[in-house]
Formats: C-alpha cells, structure tokens, sequence
C-alpha cells in the first residue's frame, strides 16, 4: 500500500480535548477508511504530530485527513511518501526522457 506523511497541528481547542479516548477514535477512523498506522509520534518545531499511515489511495487518505480534522480539530498536511530508493530510479529514468 502506498505511504502517507500526516503533519498535524494543534488548535486551541484542539489541545483541550488530548485525550487516550480522542487517540483511539482517530485509528478507528483510519482503520474504517482502509489505513493502517505505522507510527504515530508528538514532536516539537512547526508540526506538533506526524503520523506515517498505508493507504489503498490518495483518496483515502485524503478523506481520512479531512475526517480527521473533522474529528479533532487538528489541522494534518498530508504527503505521499517515495522511498529513497524508488526515487533514484525514477530520477535515473527521467533524466533519460
């Protein structure tokens, strides 16, 4: 399945309602939208969460995301991911176009 960065920042709101229950409803959600969480860290600087999620689609992810929001009131940025691999080739590829 392909790989998706989730960034996410708190609102104020959004900090008042931290709890284990709010964290256990937002992997259902993910999981009922066909996800699977493999990893999920609170970190410091410009984003307060990233969470690193498998996907059937893009637009999976997306509706996650945006249901997320709805769910939390927490703002997520959500990236595909390309292994560093995977991307050489491609860039070896391209370069040859």
């Amino acid at each position: 399945m392909p790989v998706f960065l989730m960034f996410g920042k708190y609102s104020p709101e959004a900090l008042k309602g931290i709890s284990p229950e709010r964290t256990d409803k937002a992997v259902e959600l993910i999981t009922k939208n066909g996800g699977k969480v493999v990893s999920m860290y609170c970190v410091l600087g410009e984003h307060d969460l990233v969470f690193t999620l498998d996907f059937p689609d893009a637009e999976k992810a997306l509706a996650t995301s945006v249901a997320l929001h709805q769910l939390t009131g927490i703002s997520f940025t959500t990236s595909p991911v390309v292994e560093v691999e995977k991307f050489d080739k491609l860039m070896t590829k391209a370069k040859n176009i």
